[in-house]
């Protein structure tokens, strides 16, 4: 790993190290132990978009032709039918969320026909949520009213950057007009939170092109606003070649933007959640960090304390008590399998006790920027001595500690927490034995 480079943690251990050896058999064995009355999440994932942004690193593909994406539909209500009837009744659903690609590609009639397929095979908690991400330019009257009908209870729209010549460089026209009207529509029809998502360190960007852009972010007043490090990751989607290098602000660059846009959101009223992350007083995330019970998965920071995710979906990943689960990503053999009534499980990892303490302690990291020494040792005994060992000595690192040791809590340094990831991957026992490269820390 590159000094300044680190996986995102938003899995530990994290995807490049999941293998084919935890296949559909493995998860059907993870399946059928689910607890009667288990409380579960389920991702939805649509692997289409009808154009293809540059900065993209997610699992998509573009079509423009609706043709595919119908034939995608029915093998999802396969999967679907497959997983419910594996599942067996025994777990209830506190949570939906629908990514991609773009979700907001579904015609409103299949969205509706989806969500009654999933209320049908699922039981799902009167409280639910369900969110959606939204591509702004997919938007119509009728999608909205089709999002307001499945129960959507949370929007998350993607606007990158407002600037026309940062769009351009990333191919992603969208006006400040269109997104406001769709965000106006949403709360017309009782969509009470509203997440907005920004990038710094694409192409063009400055620390004044950033700040406006989270002005006029600021100014539509969402419940959440997540400001993400773009991920140049050209060896992992190709399609970011098309991006000019020369274009990309350096590592100093990217944290200015991160620091200046962050303090322009807190100014605002918002509160800092974990790394990159801010919500409103009072909004059930700010809630959730305040308290201790912030989460961190494939989403991000949530509030979500399942601890059974289903993934649906190619390229999905499930997260069960016994480990994590990834489905195959192409489109054509995910189909095949599910066409088939398999499980369309790829690879996956199983957790050892290992894992679980370093998993725990990274979580608390990118989450509080610190973990209790003592809780540590009551929820994994002797197992949790030779990582507090490795905490202790970075407490007296010199001339600068990674942690700080209060009493039975290490911390994170004021100074290093917009380089936490960093700090995080001090703990990870498998970054030495892989080659997976990762994007920048900030």
């Amino acid at each position: 790993m590159q000094a300044d480079t680190a996986p995102r943690y938003t899995s530990y251990p994290t995807a490049p190290h999941f293998h084919p050896g935890i296949d559909a058999a493995v998860v059907e064995e993870w399946i059928a132990a689910i607890p009667q009355d288990e409380r579960l999440s389920l991702y939805i994932h649509v692997p289409f978009c009808d154009r293809l942004c540059w900065f993209c690193a997610c699992h998509t593909k573009q079509t423009r032709l609706y043709k595919p994406v119908a034939t995608f539909l029915g093998y999802l209500h396969e999967e679907i039918r497959t997983v419910a009837e594996k599942v067996g009744g025994r777990a209830r659903v506190a949570a939906l969320h629908f990514g991609g690609g773009s979700p907001t590609l579904v015609a409103p009639d299949d969205m509706r026909a989806l969500m009654a397929a999933l209320r049908r095979r699922f039981t799902f908690l009167p409280d639910a949520s369900i969110s959606v991400e939204i591509d702004p330019n997919d938007m119509d009257e009728g999608r909205l009213d089709a999002l307001a009908d499945i129960g959507m209870t949370r929007a998350s729209l993607g606007i990158q950057d407002f600037d026309e010549t940062v769009q351009k460089a990333i191919n992603r026209d969208q006006t400040f007009e269109d997104t406001k009207a769709v965000i106006d529509g949403l709360r017309a029809r009782g969509v009470a939170s509203v997440n907005l998502d920004v990038l710094y360190g694409l192409p063009h960007q400055t620390q004044r092109s950033v700040v406006a852009t989270v002005e006029k972010v600021l100014s539509l007043r969402p419940e959440r606003i997540a400001l993400f490090g773009y991920a140049h990751v050209p060896w992992f989607k190709k399609h970011q070649t098309m991006i000019d290098e020369a274009a990309l602000p350096g590592a100093d660059e990217r944290l200015a933007q991160s620091l200046a846009a962050a303090g322009v959101i807190r100014r605002a009223g918002y509160d800092a959640i974990g790394l990159d992350h801010f919500a409103l007083p009072g909004d059930s995330l700010a809630r959730a960090a305040a308290t201790g019970g912030l989460k961190r998965n494939f989403q991000g920071y949530t509030d979500d304390g399942c601890e059974t995710l289903i993934g649906l979906g190619p390229s999905s990943v499930s997260r069960y008590r016994q480990g994590y689960a990834q489905n195959v990503t192409a489109t054509g053999e995910y189909e095949r399998r599910v066409g088939e009534g398999r499980l369309a499980t790829a690879r996956g990892i199983a957790l050892s006790d290992d894992d679980r303490l370093r998993a725990w302690v990274i979580e608390r990291l990118m989450c509080d920027f610190s973990f209790c020494a003592r809780e540590a040792a009551e929820r994994f005994g002797q197992a949790a001595t030779p990582v507090l060992a490795e905490a202790a000595l970075m407490a007296e690192e010199k001339p600068e500690p990674s942690l700080i040791r209060e009493g039975d809590r290490f911390t994170v340094p004021e100074a290093r927490r917009p380089l936490v990831r960093l700090v995080a991957a001090r703990f990870d026992g498998y970054l030495a034995r892989g080659t997976a490269r990762h994007s920048a820390a900030v």
